[in-house]
């Protein structure tokens, strides 16, 4: 992947408020839920209920798909990713740490929403890119490029 489109990519992340995980259930279907997000440069941590439909379908599959788009004005304005990723449950403590790290420096507020939470309640996914569509439609209708991070 060359600089300039992963600045591209990284600018998305970093400043998009919220993702679109799409999962795969037990019975095949695909389940798209909107969650917010942290990130470390291109791999990005979510934090869902443990015992979530979200968790329960990366248990079974991890194969995800995920969406971040800018804010636009206009059509032509349009720029986001989609992301074709695997995603895991973590289980290590220090990774579990590394992303609750992540996510509070992204969202300070969450110290005081969680208190009292225990591990029991919430999961920490980790989301890894394998495939990456870059949507820039200032390049023109619909145009997209695909890279691999």
């Amino acid at each position: 992947m060359d600089t300039p489109t992963q600045a591209f990519i990284l600018d998305i992340i970093d400043h998009a408020h919220d993702l679109t995980l799409a999962t795969i259930r037990d019975d095949g279907y695909p389940q798209a839920t909107t969650v917010s997000y942290a990130n470390d440069g291109m791999t990005i941590y979510v934090a869902v209920g443990k015992k979530s439909q979200k968790a329960d379908n990366i248990r079974h599959c991890p194969k995800v798909s995920l969406t971040i788009n800018n804010d636009y004005q206009d059509w032509e304005h349009i720029k986001g990713i989609s992301m074709g990723a695997r995603a895991e449950v973590l289980e290590d403590a220090d990774e579990i740490s590394r992303a609750q790290g992540q996510m509070l420096k992204r969202y300070p507020q969450l110290g005081e929403a969680t208190q009292g939470w225990t591990p029991d309640d919430i999961a920490f996914l980790k989301i890894r890119p394998e495939v990456i569509s870059v949507l820039d439609y200032q390049k023109g209708f619909g145009h997209t490029d695909l890279v691999r991070p």
